[in-house]
């Protein structure tokens, strides 16, 4: 029988919960109507990628638009020829060096070469290695994919001499082997996070039925959202890694709000309650945290457009869109699914699982550590809290990279290749670029400069040979290549760009007249810039989402306490996995482990992409947490009472929902890229930390120790609007066995 209208909840989460259960046909084939609707008109339009020449920002970011636009560079490859016992000067050598050329020469996609007989830079110092470039026609994005002809030509001529070391690298080699590596990277992670994720979800629930609807639900919006990114991409253009970002946050959010919905409603009907009335109950209480939880992740994934970095704001609007199909879905689909099953929820159930929880849905281990927390409140800060903040100061020693050759998996026949040119030939692999823009650049005026800027660039002590120039078909574009000493993102190569910026190129290109744009890109650059980028940016990001977050908890809430607590709360947390990057990736703690030898920084992206994500996970579990203990608190029991009773119910959940997450993104920490390491591992730590110290530590403590004053909001707030909060009624007692 339904409940009289003056006993139905009015909040929004309860209203849709309700239409749904009543209309659950239109709601089932409506959902699954709208999956395949926006796959299939994704797939139709497209999703636009971003690319390398577009993702950069501030000088370098300038510089590789302006070539991509008037200078669109085709791929270059070279090929080193080395010799243990001959010199470049012997003649057997430079057979060798003829036949490789003319092998290479025999492809109709290879042209503009570059030899040592042309330029002696090419020969290094001690004479036993030689490079030969060349360029390949047609468009470099696709190079990669055309380039295998040219390695089996490579291949043949190292046969063919076994004496000598005959190897390529280049733009479009490094990508077809480092592209593979990453597909199959995302592959694993994915085959392996959905078995992963149905596992525990089927110990947490203990029936099959029951643990496939969080992964449905998750897996549903993660279909829908990539077929909607196609419509954004056309002004935000996204990253190739989107579609792993999605999966994550979508199967992270899916099931936590899954899980949040359906255990109230079978602690609602365990309580004695209808199927009907413990639907209601649960759309009202836990619908309506899901939609505040929503909110506040969206509002920190809205903190990425702030940072100005393309692929930040792409990343933003594809985790904003995962996690409002996610909430849609929650609040529509799967109360109309729980209304249409009823008890067959339970069905399937594994006798071998046991339910971990007394009646009251009060999980046992939780219980036991929650007494002694609330008994002694100020030990359990000290201790809790004392570990966290160690973590944070750890936390400051944080160094930021871009990834670049030596974070890659150093198995890969390009990565080896790679480190032998390097060897021979410093920093010639991931030279500097310097782009001049003009309405001639092979006037008498400009050959002069940039012969001024090479050889003081060699005077330097920090570049060196061999130095290329190369000039667009029109005249107006000229790119100088300018190896740096050092490892690329270094303190010799940052010298070495600085140098070039403020005092080579200003006294030499800066002198000439006519000269409308000039500036130095590359990887050195590049990370210097991205850094500089954030360093700027992340006053404004934390900004942004920490008040947001304040007002939003401060209105549900009406305690100016809560909000406090909460951000203080969150940011020991995104703080503490700061301090594990810190200790793993910078330290080496783990490495053996986690395979990996790099330990010069962590990628640069990875801080703020975590703290955005962090801080929106994690008020997922604050939410749900406060919800019950407020809704306790009104209830008429004292704070102690509710602090225990919501923190006891909700424990189970929250844990669940966490280890979900720490074995998915533990996935991450198992591939092969560096950065995917970083990123997973970081997550799992983070969540890890927040779901235990944090959520059942140090929040129960902290609200024990505050006491009332957890709810204080002082008079000249009372005009904050009042959100509807569910006072649930009396369940009728059941007999317990």
């Amino acid at each position: 029988m339904s409940q009289p209208a003056s006993s139905q909840s009015r909040n929004l989460a309860a209203r849709m919960g309700r239409w749904s259960a009543q209309h659950r046909k239109i709601a089932i084939f409506g959902w699954l109507a709208f999956c395949i609707v926006a796959f299939a008109a994704g797939t139709l339009v497209g999703t636009t990628s971003l690319t390398a020449a577009k993702s950069g920002v501030r000088e370098s970011g300038r510089m590789d638009r302006l070539l991509d636009k008037d200078f669109k560079s085709p791929a270059g490859e070279r090929v080193i020829v080395q010799s243990k016992t001959l010199t470049a000067a012997d003649p057997a050598f430079q057979a060798v060096l003829a036949d490789v050329t003319k092998r290479l020469q025999a492809h109709s996609t290879v042209t503009n070469f570059e030899t040592p007989a042309q330029d002696e830079g090419l020969i290094s110092n001690d004479g036993h290695s030689a490079l030969i470039d060349f360029e390949m026609t047609g468009d470099p994005d696709t190079a990669k994919d055309r380039v295998q002809p040219i390695l089996d030509t490579t291949k043949a001529a190292q046969a063919a001499h076994p004496d000598f070391l005959i190897e390529e690298f280049g733009a479009a080699s490094a990508d077809k082997q480092l592209g593979k590596v990453f597909t199959d990277d995302l592959k694993k992670a994915g085959e392996l996070s959905l078995p992963i994720t149905l596992g525990i979800l089927l110990l947490a629930f203990g029936a099959l039925v029951a643990a496939g609807i969080p992964l449905l639900l998750g897996l549903t919006a993660v279909i829908a959202t990539m077929g909607l990114l196609a419509f954004p991409s056309k002004v935000l253009p996204m990253d190739d890694s989107i579609g792993a970002v999605v999966l994550l946050i979508g199967l992270a959010v899916g099931v936590d709000y899954t899980m949040f919905y359906l255990k109230r409603e079978r602690e609602e009907r365990a309580a004695g309650r209808s199927e009907e009335a413990a639907l209601q109950a649960a759309a009202a209480t836990s619908g309506r945290s899901v939609l505040i939880s929503g909110i506040t992740v969206m509002i920190a994934m809205a903190g990425m457009f702030l940072t100005g970095d393309p692929t930040f704001k792409g990343f933003g609007a594809a985790t904003i869109l995962v996690v409002a199909v996610a909430v849609l879905g929650s609040l529509t689909v799967l109360p109309a699914t729980l209304a249409w099953l009823g008890d067959r929820v339970e069905k399937v159930h594994l006798p071998v699982v046991g339910r971990f929880r007394t009646r009251q849905g009060e999980g046992r281990f939780w219980s036991a550590i929650l007494g002694p927390v609330l008994r002694y409140p100020v030990p359990a800060i000290v201790l809790s809290a004392g570990l966290l903040v160690g973590l944070c100061v750890i936390a400051l020693q944080l160094k930021t990279v871009v990834p670049g050759a030596d974070t890659y998996p150093q198995t890969l026949p390009a990565v080896k290749t790679f480190n032998k040119m390097q060897k021979a030939f410093p920093g010639g692999q991931n030279p500097a670029g310097v782009v001049i823009k003009a309405p001639n650049v092979r006037t008498p005026q400009m050959k002069e400069a940039i012969g001024q800027l090479s050889w003081r660039a060699l005077a330097s002590g920090v570049m060196m040979h061999p130095i290329l120039t190369d000039v667009n078909k029109a005249g107006t574009v000229a790119v100088i290549s300018i190896p740096f000493a050092g490892s690329g993102t270094d303190a010799t190569s940052n010298s070495a760009l600085r140098i070039l910026r403020q005092d080579l190129l200003p006294n030499t290109i800066g002198l000439v007249s006519g000269v409308e744009d000039y500036g130095v890109t590359g990887d050195t650059a590049g990370s210097k810039d991205f850094n500089n980028q954030m360093s700027s940016r992340i006053p404004w990001v934390f900004g942004f989402v920490i008040g947001f977050a304040f007002l939003l908890l401060l209105i549900t809430f009406r305690s100016i306490v809560i909000p406090i607590k909460a951000i203080v709360l969150n940011l020991l947390s995104v703080g503490a996995a700061y301090g594990v990057l810190v200790l793993v990736f910078q330290h080496g703690i783990g490495k053996g482990l986690l395979n990996f030898s790099y330990t010069g920084g962590v990628a640069a992206f990875i801080p703020m992409f975590l703290f955005v994500i962090l801080f929106g996970l994690s008020m997922d579990y604050h939410v749900f947490i406060l919800s019950r203990v407020r809704e306790s608190y009104d209830s008429g029991s004292s704070t102690q009472e509710a602090i225990a009773h919501g923190v006891k119910v909700t424990a189970g959940v929250v844990t669940s929902a966490a280890i979900v997450m720490v074995f998915v993104f533990s996935i991450f920490g198992t591939l092969q890229i560096l950065f995917l390491k970083q990123f997973g591992v970081g997550l799992a730590a983070a969540i890890l930390i927040d779901a235990t110290i944090v959520r059942a530590v140090l929040l129960p403590a902290t609200m024990k120790l505050l006491g009332d004053w957890n709810w204080y909001l002082p008079s000249w707030l009372e005009w904050l609007p009042r959100l509807e909060r569910q006072k649930m009624p009396e369940a009728p007692a059941v007999l317990t066995l």
